[in-house]
């Protein structure tokens, strides 16, 4: 039964990681939401911005330059053969496009790694960033923040005949996997020191060693692990509550605070007229999880 199992698990991989061999670097098969289940979000013609530099310069361009994640499934992820980009993430920057008066399809996404992103903005090679960004007092000094627009919180991934782990308090025994030096595996380190703790580069192989059989759990922020669940939902799901706050803003630049405040009103807007519970539900709503309520909106005082 259980070689049935991992069989069928990984059958179901990239083509990339069938090349490579079962269980190795590579991600859950590439599934996602069909056009006509996206929101259209309808462009604000008469919008302007002119006390903002950068939305100044973006509407001399034409577009809009946005930094963006492209190897997490359901939140930003480019396809390698189209290079287009899809998730959750990237409709919170379409439907802020729409809302700032710029087409959605002319914004040109660039890739920016996380240890990037404030210097991006800093040096104007992006005009906002959309990438589980988490807000906090130590970014703040260097960048603004629009948002939140969505809450995580540190989760763990397992398989879905797993009955035994419906949270953090059930590791003791189980080996847990997450990147290597980030926050959430220092958490399982320093609270729940009784599980097995393994750290590899990236989450795609912990989710391959999940799918063999090779670890028990996967752990980072919720929102990731149900962009992979939502990849295989008859393979993986996300258990229990979160564990931790990870407020995902808006990076902007620090000092275009009239930027910050119309994607703040963007936001609102779009939370009201069900725009971000559409995004959510053709993205990450496809692991099963239903549309969350947004959290509130953060208008703090320029500094």
């Amino acid at each position: 039964m259980r070689t049935r199992k991992v069989l069928a698990a990984c059958a179901g991989l990239l083509l990339a990681v069938l090349a490579a061999g079962c269980g190795k670097n590579g991600s859950p098969p590439v599934k996602g939401p069909k056009a006509g289940e996206l929101p259209v979000y309808k462009v604000d013609t008469g919008f302007r911005l002119p006390d903002s530099r950068t939305w100044t310069q973006a509407k001399k361009r034409g577009y809009l330059r946005v930094g963006a994640k492209e190897d997490q499934p359901y939140l930003g992820e480019k396809d390698p053969a189209t290079g287009v980009y899809s998730g959750f993430d990237i409709e919170i920057a379409r439907m802020m496009a729409a809302s700032l008066g710029f087409d959605p399809k002319t914004i040109r996404f660039r890739t920016i790694a996380s240890a990037n992103r404030e210097t991006a903005l800093q040096n104007g090679q992006i005009d906002y960033y959309v990438g589980t960004y988490t807000i906090n007092d130590m970014r703040k000094k260097l960048v603004g923040f629009a948002g939140p627009y969505y809450m995580a919180g540190q989760g763990l991934l397992v398989r879905t005949d797993e009955d035994d782990i419906h949270g953090p308090q059930d590791l003791a025994g189980k080996t847990v996997c997450s990147a290597a030096g980030s926050t959430p595996y220092q958490r399982i380190a320093a609270d729940y020191p009784k599980a097995k703790l393994v750290a590899y580069d990236t989450y795609s192989i912990c989710v391959d060693n999940l799918l063999t059989f090779q670890v028990d759990a996967v752990t980072t922020d919720d929102a990731i692990l149900l962009g992979f669940a939502a990849k295989a939902p008859d393979e993986m799901k996300v258990v229990g509550k979160p564990f931790s706050e990870e407020p995902y803003g808006i990076g902007v630049p620090r000092s275009d605070n009239a930027l910050r405040l119309a994607l703040d009103d963007a936001l609102e807007a779009n939370e009201k007229n069900g725009n971000w519970k559409k995004a959510f539900e053709a993205t990450l709503g496809l692991s099963g999880t239903p549309a969350p309520k947004p959290p509130p909106i953060d208008r703090y005082p320029a500094n």
